[in-house]
C-alpha cells in the first residue's frame, strides 16, 4: 500500500523529501569537516579532509563540496571533493606543483572551480569531475589568498595579504588584467550580490574598501577596527558582514549606504580561549549568512565553536560545538 501511494505521488508530480540544509565547518587542527544541523547545531556527521582544511565551498546544485587542504609545516597541494548526497568517500584532486591552496569558488555551472595557491602564486581553474587543470594563471608578485567570482563566472577577484591589493582576472582569456591597492593586509573578499561592487577587508588597516568591479576603482573606505579578516553578504546583498578577529566582533554594514548598522560582541565573558595566531582570544574568522533563516554563523577559532547571531536583533542566540580550530563555513543546499 505504501509503495502504491508513493508511485501515485510521483505520478501526480509530488516531490520526494529534500535533504535538509546543513552547516559545514572546517576544523583546521583536526583535519575534518563537520556537518551540523541548522535546527539545533547537533553534529550529524563528519568527513576526513587533508591537512589543515582552510576553505570550503558548495556546488550550486548542493551535491558537492570542495575543501582546500592548506597543509601544515609541509605545504598541502590537494583539494578534497565531498559527496554531500550519495555518501561516497571523499575524492582527492592533486594540484601538483601548486602548493598551499586557499581561496575557493565554484563557477556558476558547478562543473569547474577556481583556487588560489599561495606557494606557486597562481590562480587555478580546475574541472571537478576529472581533476584536470584547465588554466594555470600567474598572479605576479605576492601571494593570492582569497578569491571571489562575478555572477556570470567570467571574472575572478583575488586579494593579496602581503601586498595589500586586489587583482582582477579574466577567466575567459586566463589572464590577470589589473591589480590595485586596497589596504594593508587585504584578505577577505566578496562580490556584493546584485551589484558591480567588490568589497575587501583589510586586516592590518582596520578597513573595508569598496571597489568598482569593472575598473577596481576605489569607491569607499569603511572603518572596521580590530583586524577585519572576512567579509560576506546576506543573500539579498543588503547587508555586509565583517568578522573582526582581534576585536572579537561582527561588524554589520548597510551595503547600499555603506553605513554601520550594528556591532555584535562574539566573545563570551569569562571564557577560556586557547592560543591563536592573535594570542589567547576568541578569534572569529569564517562568517556566512543563512539565506532561509534570519541568522548569521561565525566560526570562533579560539573557542572551538560556531556562534549563531539573530539578524533581526543582531544578538548572539546560540553557541554550537565544533572540532578543533574551526575556520571555514559553508551551507549545503536543501
Amino acid at each position: 500500500m505504501r509503495l502504491q501511494c508513493l508511485l501515485l505521488s510521483l505520478a501526480l508530480g509530488a516531490a520526494l523529501p529534500a535533504h535538509a540544509a546543513e552547516l559545514l565547518v572546517g576544523n583546521k587542527s583536526a583535519d575534518t569537516v563537520w556537518r551540523l544541523s541548522l535546527e539545533d547545531g547537533r553534529k550529524l556527521g563528519e568527513f576526513a579532509s587533508g591537512k589543515a582544511p582552510h576553505e570550503i565551498v558548495v556546488s550550486p546544485d548542493g551535491a558537492t563540496a570542495l575543501v582546500a587542504n592548506y597543509g601544515g609545516p609541509s605545504p598541502g597541494n590537494t583539494l578534497s571533493v565531498l559527496d554531500l548526497r550519495g555518501g561516497a568517500a571523499p575524492r582527492v584532486l592533486d594540484l601538483g606543483q601548486h602548493g598551499r591552496p586557499h581561496g575557493l569558488r565554484f563557477l556558476p555551472h558547478g562543473r569547474e572551480a577556481v583556487v588560489t595557491t599561495e606557494e606557486s602564486a597562481h590562480l587555478l581553474r580546475i574541472a571537478i569531475a576529472s581533476g584536470k587543470l584547465l588554466a594555470e594563471i600567474p598572479m605576479g608578485e605576492g601571494r593570492g589568498h582569497m578569491v571571489a567570482v562575478s555572477a556570470d563566472g567570467n571574472t575572478a577577484y583575488v586579494s593579496k595579504i602581503d601586498r595589500g591589493t586586489v587583482s582582477k582576472v579574466d577567466l575567459v582569456t586566463g589572464a590577470k588584467v589589473a591589480e590595485v591597492a586596497a589596504g594593508a593586509g587585504a584578505e577577505g573578499i566578496a562580490v556584493r550580490p546584485g551589484s558591480d561592487e567588490v568589497w575587501v577587508s583589510n586586516r592590518e588597516a582596520g578597513t573595508v574598501t569598496v571597489h568598482d568591479a569593472r575598473s577596481l576603482q576605489l569607491l569607499a573606505t569603511l572603518s572596521s577596527p580590530g583586524f577585519p579578516i572576512r567579509v560576506a553578504f546576506t543573500a539579498d546583498g543588503r547587508q555586509a558582514l565583517v568578522s573582526n578577529a582581534r576585536a572579537g566582533t561582527l561588524a554589520v554594514f548597510d551595503a547600499a549606504s555603506r553605513k554601520p548598522l550594528a556591532t555584535v560582541a562574539l566573545a563570551r565573558k569569562g571564557a577560556q580561549y586557547r592560543d591563536t595566531l592573535l594570542g589567547r582570544a576568541a578569534l572569529p574568522i569564517g562568517v556566512i549568512a543563512d539565506p532561509k533563516r534570519a541568522r548569521v554563523y561565525v566560526a570562533i577559532s579560539g573557542g572551538d565553536e560556531v556562534v549563531v547571531v539573530d539578524r533581526k536583533r543582531w544578538k548572539v542566540v546560540a553557541h554550537w560545538t565544533t572540532g578543533r580550530e574551526p575556520d571555514a563555513l559553508a551551507l549545503t543546499a536543501p
